[in-house]
Parts: structure tokens; C-alpha cells; sequence
């Protein structure tokens, strides 16, 4: 890595800082309830505040602005340290089933609570993410059975296993989605596309230990994920852990998705486009590109919920829709050039 990507690190993070605070300053004055400049200040700075602002700004837009930075780092990093264990660019948590095995049990909480599960008390907005992540870790656990084999994880089985489970809960999802009221159906059917619309502050909350805990560990394993790349025995003759420092990541990462997932329901494609976006423009070692990566996610996701938010009002789309209308051409140019 030459010295100019060294350098070139904190403007990039810089950068995508700038943009992403131009993002959010769109998306906070921006909708059906206008708000000036003045509004905003007066409102955050509580100079003469208005019910009207505090209710749209603090309860509906801020703790949506906040879950879209979060789920973005999240899906970014994770996506960084999935690709690094499985030495596959193309490879993605949605990939590896993870979100369909959150959004499989989030619909069988929506199946068992048909009728109620729009209620706004702190108990039902907090069990549906647990039942996400009790999910994703589900599908994590059988997907790291399945690619147990000859004492080792191995990257490719990992793949397979996780495209074949997340066939599989995507099944399960649609059985009990066919079974349930016409309320129901269709906020499953808005959750399970990607969205974000119904962001709370105790959404918020309940990923913010996982991330705490998670990412660290992960940027903590940068160096072992930059040894991965080398093959598998020269990797173990520098005394690196191999295995364990695999499951380390791998076990990261699937608590990361799941917590992103159990907010925000299935987004596709941040977590494979992010990661190379970020090599692109800082290199390809891992203790660098992944907080680029990460901030690179959180821009994606703001700006794409921005134009679900603006462009198609007063209709508005799921966030996972206007992310995938980028990620599937790109998924493709990615695919034809790793042929070549």
C-alpha cells in the first residue's frame, strides 16, 4: 500500500461525512411538514420550540435519520468481514442467509400477533427485533454447522449452505405470510423489501450494545482478515488462529446483520457494494477500508431513503427498493469483470 493511500484516508472519511451531513440536513427539513433552516435550529437549540416541530423532528424524522447511519455502518462493516473470511468479493450477508432467516422470524411474530403488532408500546416495538435477531442467529448457527468440515470453516461451503437455508426461510416466510390478515400482509410484505419508515428511538437503542461490543472486535481483526487472503497454509505457518479467528469474524457479523435486519427488515446489496466502493478509494487493507466502508454504508442508505422519502411523494418506496434498483446492475458488472 503505497503512502498516498495511507494519506488519502481521512479525506475520504472526511468527505463522505460531508456528504452525509448534507444528506441529512435534506432529509430533516424535507417531506410533507416543511422545514426552514431557522425552524431546525430554534427546534434543536430549544429557542421558543413548537409541539408541531418537536413532534416531527424528534419522533419521526431524527430517530429515522439515525437507524438509516446505523444500518448502513452496520450492513458496510459486516459486509467488509464477510467478504474477507470468504475470500469472495460477490459474497453478501443476505447471501449467507442471515437476512432471510431474521426476516423469517419476524413474519412468524407478525403470524402469532395478527392484529396487533402495529401497537406502539415499548414491549411490542422491542420484540419484534428480538425475534430478529433470535433469528439471524438461527440461520448463523445452522449455516456454520453445515460449513463445519474436516475441523475447519470453509469459505465455499459457507456459501452454499447459506444460499440453500436462505431458500429455505424464504419459504417458511412466504407459508406464513400467505396465512395472515390483509394488514398484516401487507406491512410484512413492507418490512421484508427494506424499510425504515416506522424508526423509533427504542429501534434505535437496541442495536446501539451490539454495535458497541461488535465493531471493535471486528476492527481489532483487521490484520488476520488482510492474512486470509494469503492461502490457507501460509496463513497458519505466520501463527495465525485460522479457525478461530474466522468464527470470531463470522460471529461478529452475523450479530451485526441481525441487529440491522430486526430494525429495518431485508436491504440488500449495501453490504456487497460498500466494501468495494471503499477499496477503491482508500485500498485493500482491511484496517483502513472498513471504517470507510461503514461510512460509505450509513451515505448509502441515507441518501437512497432521502429519494424513497422525496422523489416518489406522496407515495413512498421501501429504502431496499431504491438500493436495489444501484446494486443489481452493479452485482453484474462485478459478476462479468470477476469472470474476466
Amino acid at each position: 500500500m503505497s503512502e498516498r493511500s495511507v494519506r488519502s484516508v481521512g479525506p475520504v472519511l472526511l468527505g463522505c461525512l460531508v456528504l452525509t451531513l448534507a444528506a441529512v440536513y435534506f432529509h430533516v427539513t424535507s417531506g410533507e411538514y416543511d422545514m426552514t433552516l431557522t425552524d431546525l435550529f430554534r427546534t434543536l437549540l430549544r429557542i421558543h420550540p413548537q409541539p408541531d416541530y418537536d413532534m416531527v423532528l424528534f419522533e419521526f424524522r431524527l430517530p429515522r435519520i439515525v437507524i438509516a447511519l446505523l444500518v448502513g455502518c452496520g450492513l458496510g462493516i459486516a459486509g467488509a468481514g464477510i467478504q474477507g473470511i470468504t475470500r469472495n468479493g460477490l459474497a453478501d450477508p443476505g447471501i449467507l442467509g442471515i437476512n432471510a432467516g431474521a426476516g423469517a422470524a419476524i413474519v412468524l411474530f407478525m403470524y402469532l400477533f395478527q392484529g396487533q403488532v402495529i401497537r406502539t408500546g415499548a414491549a411490542a416495538v422491542m420484540t419484534m427485533p428480538i425475534f430478529g435477531l433470535v433469528g439471524g442467529l438461527l440461520a448463523a448457527a445452522l449455516i456454520y454447522g453445515f460449513a463445519w468440515y474436516g475441523g475447519r470453516l470453509d469459505p465455499q461451503r459457507l456459501i452454499l449452505s447459506g444460499i440453500a437455508l436462505g431458500s429455505g426461510f424464504g419459504a417458511m416466510t412466504l407459508f406464513f405470510s400467505l396465512r395472515m390478515n390483509a394488514k398484516d400482509f401487507e406491512m410484512a410484505t413492507v418490512w421484508l423489501t427494506g424499510s425504515i419508515w416506522n424508526a423509533n428511538w427504542i429501534y434505535a437503542a437496541s442495536m446501539l450494545p451490539w454495535f458497541i461490543v461488535l465493531i471493535p472486535v471486528l476492527l481489532l481483526k483487521a490484520h488476520p482478515l488482510d492474512l486470509f487472503q494469503l492461502e490457507e497454509g501460509a496463513v497458519k505457518s505466520l501463527g495465525v488462529h485460522v479457525e478461530r479467528d474466522k468464527s470470531i469474524v463470522l460471529l461478529c457479523c452475523v450479530g451485526i446483520v441481525s441487529a440491522c435486519v430486526s430494525v429495518s427488515g431485508s436491504i440488500a446489496f449495501v453490504g456487497l457494494l460498500a466494501p468495494h466502493i471503499a477499496k477503491r478509494l482508500v485500498g485493500i487493507r482491511h484496517r483502513r477500508f472498513m471504517p470507510v466502508s461503514g461510512a460509505v454504508g450509513s451515505l448509502m442508505v441515507i441518501i437512497s431513503d432521502l429519494i424513497a422519502k422525496t422523489v416518489f411523494a406522496p407515495a413512498e418506496l421501501p429504502v431496499g427498493i431504491v438500493i436495489s434498483l444501484v446494486g443489481v446492475p452493479y452485482f453484474v458488472y462485478l459478476l462479468f469483470k470477476t469472470r474476466a
